[in-house]
């Protein structure tokens, strides 16, 4: 007499939505985070009430570079997550002099739009371990000219995707 193998369907689709419990919170954990942009700092590139995903992963294989869209947890409250963009990373020196942003003494290039205010931070080299960040709305963005460095160990990921509203669906570079 041979068994039936068949599984009873309850325990089946048990098995089913444990297993994508399993799946979806590695994912979120490791690998992507949705992430819900608050606020005008990032215009013109980001706008407020967009959302976007983060990579997780891609800080475990090289550190984040200049140019690059970091969520990060808030250095003075780290149960808030910022979003903003990288200038500067350890061992730089970073300086605004009427809104236009040095790195190691030359004027940063910033390709991607920005919306300049006419303020000043004196020339300050950024600690090892951490990074300088600015809003690309410069007249509206709480960063590292009020609250300081961010360390790295702060970082969650990096935006790779804008995903709504769905008219704006593209990636992020």
């Amino acid at each position: 007499m041979t068994r039936d193998r068949r599984k009873h369907p309850g325990r089946e689709l048990l098995e089913t939505v444990v297993l994508a419990l399993v799946l979806a919170l590695l994912t979120r954990h490791f690998l992507l985070e949705s992430f819900y942009v608050f606020g005008s700092s990032m215009e013109p590139t980001l706008h407020d009430s967009e959302r976007l995903f983060v990579n997780k992963l891609v800080y475990r294989f090289r550190p984040p570079a200049r140019g690059d869209i970091i969520v990060f947890r808030y250095p003075r409250s780290p149960d808030r997550d910022f979003i903003k963009r990288v200038v500067a990373i350890g061992g730089e020196t970073v300086e605004i002099v009427e809104g236009r942003v040095l790195v190691n003494g030359r004027f940063l290039e910033e390709e991607y739009g920005t919306i300049p205010d006419h303020t000043h931070y004196p020339r300050t080299e950024v600690p090892s371990g951490c990074l300088f960040v600015l809003g690309d709305n410069r007249r509206n963005s709480e960063d590292s000219r009020f609250f300081g460095f961010v360390p790295l160990e702060n970082v969650k990921g990096r935006a790779f995707l804008l995903y709504w509203p769905l008219e704006r669906l593209s990636f992020i570079h």
